[in-house]
């Protein structure tokens, strides 16, 4: 699998627009875990990891900031700044969340609950593994 932007559902309402997901309809997986990220000062970097077995889904609740994976050969950078759009990232992919605005909001749903082992937090150690060496 590779990481994939989500158009999720957006209902429009004059008092207010709404939007959701579910598991397993829009995601491809069921949810074990959810978390956010909040009141990041300013040039902060969040992630700088890599899960050997968990997949996430961020959605930029409020605000904006860019999501940077790589593969192990090449990165790629996701700007979240709408509310009805998520990224899929599926496990073994380097990450960090970077230019977060003000009052930016990040909500994360994981298939795994929390497991300190299933963190890579050497970016060279994971190049060696997603690469097979």
């Amino acid at each position: 699998m590779k990481p994939t932007l989500l158009n999720l559902p957006k209902i429009i309402d004059k008092r207010g627009n709404l939007s959701f997901f579910e598991s397993p309809k829009q995601l491809p997986f069921e949810i074990a875990r959810t978390y956010w990220i909040y009141d990041v000062p300013g040039g902060e970097t969040r992630g700088s990891h890599a899960f050997k077995e968990q997949q996430e889904f961020i959605v930029a609740l409020s605000g904006s900031f860019d999501v940077v994976l790589h593969d192990g050969n090449e990165e790629i950078k996701f700007s979240l700044n709408r509310s009805y759009d998520g990224l899929f990232i599926p496990k073994m992919y380097w990450r960090r969340m970077e230019n977060f605005s003000t009052n930016a909001l990040a909500l994360i749903v994981s298939d795994k609950h929390f497991a300190d082992q299933d963190y890579i937090r050497d970016f060279e150690e994971f190049k060696q593994l997603r690469n097979g060496q």
